[in-house]
């Protein structure tokens, strides 16, 4: 075949030869180009050899329903869709219009009010709100259903519904009868763009956010009103260091699964929702006074508060474990 080869390009006039020898070449940059891009994506994506502690895990929480209450818990599975123990997943469920569009607590406050829970086999969903009776889901039937498309962030997902009577005691709690239903996310890995890998089942950004309470006090300092660490809906609050210091991490390990930084929590009105009253503030705190000390020039008027984190290194993750930094 060489041979051929040889003896074609021998054959071919001299501006021939000149097109063959540039194409080669170009498919040479070309090959060239794409190895290096994967080899700079790989050193970015491996984790570092050093390491310095700096912290304690102090609190866990899952937001199994987009928008609603979290559950807090003593250990989690750390998955690239996010926390999770067996069918209780972060983000996993969401609150939508008729077209399967979704709908927040920017919106409807008081959907922070609504609680899930879940039995032990983390396989049933018990949901509660004021005034309501509680309402429960066996989840392992919907892994089995015919996905159907749901939009978040204006992108399309598989979801599954959850059927006609969720759909209506959601709608009856949020004052809209007929108008809302409950989707199920039934897949193991994102299908989303926007994001990329870490973007995580249905949410807003990654699949996991870090927050340290010496932040949430240095916000309290200058407020009337203080604000609870829920208000921020962190999956990992960490312990130990001066406030702000995750700022400046970008690699973080909890025990021995690892995460690497990709990108601040930006704040938006989600924030002065009271998360024990579901009501959004009157006066606009406390979004307003952080952007007056928490804006990222070059990212808009948003305040960044919290990190966001892509997981690198999967494993389980409990309260106690020691959290270091790189």
């Amino acid at each position: 075949m060489l041979s051929k080869l040889a003896e074609d390009f021998s054959a071919a006039s001299p501006s021939s030869k000149t097109l063959i020898v540039l194409a080669a070449l170009g498919g040479v940059a070309v090959t060239a180009a794409v190895g290096s891009h994967y080899m700079k994506k790989r050193r970015e994506n491996t984790p570092p050899k050093m390491w310095r502690k700096i912290a304690e895990l102090n609190e866990i929480y899952i937001y199994p329903v987009k928008s609603c209450a979290p559950i807090k818990l003593s250990r989690a599975t750390c998955s690239s869709i996010g926390p999770r123990r067996n069918l209780l997943r972060d983000r996993s469920f969401m609150v939508t219009n008729l077209d399967g569009k979704w709908l927040t607590a920017r919106q409807k406050p008081k959907m922070v009010l609504i609680q899930p829970s879940f039995d032990d086999s983390y396989e049933r969903m018990t949901l509660s709100a004021p005034g309501m009776e509680d309402i429960s889901l066996d989840l392992k039937p919907l892994l089995e259903m015919e996905p159907i498309l749901g939009v978040v962030w204006n992108e399309s997902v598989q979801t599954v519904d959850c059927g006609d009577e969720v759909a209506r005691w959601i709608s009856t709690y949020l004052e809209r009868p007929a108008a809302y239903r409950l989707r199920f996310y039934p897949l193991d890995r994102t299908t989303r763009k926007r994001a990329a890998e870490d973007s995580g089942a249905l949410h807003d950004e990654t699949s996991f956010m870090l927050f340290n309470t010496a932040t949430v006090e240095d916000l309290n300092t200058r407020l009337e009103q203080k604000v609870s660490m829920l208000q921020f809906r962190p999956s990992f609050v960490v312990k130990g260091p001066p406030a702000y210091a995750e700022d400046n991490w970008r690699w973080v390990r909890i025990g021995q699964t690892v995460f690497k930084y990709v990108k601040p929590c930006l704040r938006c009105i989600f924030t002065n929702i009271d998360p024990d009253k579901g009501i959004s503030s009157t006066d606009g705190e406390p979004l307003r006074t952080l952007k007056e000390y928490r804006k990222v020039p070059e990212m808009g008027e948003a305040p960044a508060f919290g990190i966001h984190l892509g997981l690198r290194r999967a494993g389980e993750v409990s309260l106690g474990d020691s959290v270091y930094y790189a």
